[in-house]
């Protein structure tokens, strides 16, 4: 299954970020407008991803929940109808919740930078190094340290939690 390394965290100067992860990136940045239903699963996390032309992807992914740098392990499959895909599942599987976000996407070599405006919580940065198959994921851990490093990403900034749990913990679930 592909893996990557994660970090997410608070962002308070979205502009000052922003630019410096122009520097940074290899590409113009993509705004992506997303809405991730979660799914309770046994086994991982589960959500449907719906981009506003209606289409979406299927994610499964097990991570840890801890500050600093982490591994993720996940399987992605697009689908053309997430509206019909999630409510298929919620036939199934209980709904958690969902997480509305506008994501600008750059890149900078092979991480993916992520800025991104979560309704209900705020601003966030979120880091995702692609690990090679194989690759150590220790490699990947001090890509994202650099990175966090260059782009003035304070250790204190950090945050454990996927967006779906921080939402829980602010409505008092």
């Amino acid at each position: 299954m592909p893996r990557n390394i994660e970090i997410k965290a608070r962002i308070s100067d979205l502009a000052a970020l922003r630019a410096r992860a122009a520097s940074v990136a290899t590409a113009a940045p993509i705004i992506i407008e997303q809405v991730d239903a979660f799914f309770d699963a046994p086994l991982a996390r589960l959500k449907v991803r719906a981009f506003s032309d209606g289409s979406g992807e299927l994610i499964a992914y097990r991570r840890a929940d801890r500050h600093g740098p982490k591994e993720s392990v996940y399987s992605r499959t697009a689908c053309g109808d997430a509206a019909g895909l999630a409510a298929a599942l919620a036939a199934a599987l209980p709904l958690r919740g969902r997480v509305v976000k506008r994501r600008e996407l750059f890149m900078a070599g092979r991480t993916r930078i992520h800025l991104d405006d979560v309704e209900g919580l705020g601003t966030f940065l979120e880091l995702e190094v692609v690990l090679r198959d194989g690759e150590a994921a220790a490699d990947g851990e001090r890509e994202a340290c650099e990175l966090m490093r260059a782009l003035g990403v304070d250790a204190r900034d950090l945050v454990p939690d996927a967006y779906i749990d921080l939402l829980a913990r602010k409505a008092g679930v």
